[in-house]
């Protein structure tokens, strides 16, 4: 799987989810066997990148390369401007936004909101992409198949970034107005597939090893890209690698294994965003990791009410003692 001129090590990938693909989260998912992964939106805005929020999304101190970040706006010139001002900053890539589906970013004409605008969607597209030429940079895109399902367009759409030199498809197989219900379309991205030359990379409703394959052997997509069902569960990447290249299934985690991976991802989530927001924004990671458990309604507001990083951590700590170290986790 290539990118441009990167090699990718496999072809199971990280979403970009807003809140949730940080440098921490980036990182660990990369240390547990994905071949890729693509960083929360950035904002296209110059006003808005001396911003706290946006100063964070764009550190990437550390993280593996290639440094894929991804970028949302509305206006060509000013993407074009983000995309080489997150070059200088460390991106090897860049992705476009044209599939969030959240209204204050749709609202603004950005995100899924553009595939109502062909014409538009030509101008970003070239924009950025001759803006990253000369610096070497492939220029990805991440979409949906149309703004509703009446209005499927997604076709279209891929031929035309195709010609005009984005070097990688990413398609989450809904519209804009499924947001994340129903079921992902994987005819449309077969479909999509079948015309294009540049790599396809199937999004929606990977959850397992078995529908990892199914997903890549029914659109024959180059490469599968995993969001939701990789929150509180970033081992899943190793574990479909591991099922694509031997047909077998790994062990599911230990106690003792999460309790190291859970703990090493808060201790470097509160290293990043300091102690009064760290411990605040590790509570839904913390929920997504041991949420599902049976007993999880004792003992979890309990940790989700501390505010402090110290005391959160060793709560935790205090719940892992309970387990034998051994004993597989129930994911």
């Amino acid at each position: 799987m290539h990118i441009g001129s990167w090699s990718l090590p496999n072809r199971v990938f990280v979403a970009p989810m807003a809140g949730v693909t940080d440098r921490p989260y980036r990182k660990l998912c990369k240390k547990l066997g994905a071949g890729y992964a693509v960083s929360e939106m950035a904002a296209s805005n110059p006003q808005l990148w001396d911003s706290v929020k946006t100063s964070r999304r764009l550190n990437h101190d550390g993280e593996i390369d290639p440094i894929a970040v991804q970028i949302a706006g509305s206006d060509p010139d000013m993407m074009a401007e983000a995309a080489v001002f997150n070059v200088r900053k460390g991106a090897r890539i860049i992705d476009i936004n044209m599939g969030c589906p959240v209204k204050k970013v749709c609202n603004v004409a950005s995100g899924s909101a553009l595939l109502r605008d062909e014409n538009q969607i030509v101008r970003i597209l070239t924009s950025v992409v001759q803006a990253c030429k000369p610096l070497d940079v492939p220029v990805t895109l991440k979409t949906r198949t149309g703004w509703d399902h009446q209005s499927k367009n997604v076709l279209r759409v891929a031929q035309l970034a195709q010609d005009i030199g984005i070097s990688a498809l990413t398609l989450h197989g809904r519209t804009r107005c499924d947001h994340y219900k129903g079921e992902a379309e994987y005819d449309t991205i077969r479909e999509v597939k079948q015309a294009l030359d540049i790599p396809v990379i199937a999004n929606g409703d990977i959850d397992s090893p078995e529908k990892a394959l199914y997903v890549l052997q029914y659109t024959q997509a180059d490469a599968i890209m995993i969001g939701r069902a990789a929150q509180g569960r970033p081992w899943i990447f190793r574990e479909i690698a591991h099922y694509l290249d031997t047909g077998t299934h790994l062990a599911p985690p230990s106690y003792g294994e999460l309790r190291s991976c859970l703990l090493d991802h808060l201790e470097d989530h509160y290293q990043f965003y300091g102690e009064y927001t760290g411990v605040r924004t590790a509570r839904k990671h913390i929920g997504w990791y041991l949420g599902h458990l049976d007993d999880a309604s004792h003992w979890l507001p309990g940790i989700q009410q501390t505010v402090s990083t110290r005391e959160q951590t060793r709560v935790i700590e205090q719940w892992f003692d309970c387990y034998p170290p051994n004993q597989p986790f129930k994911a």
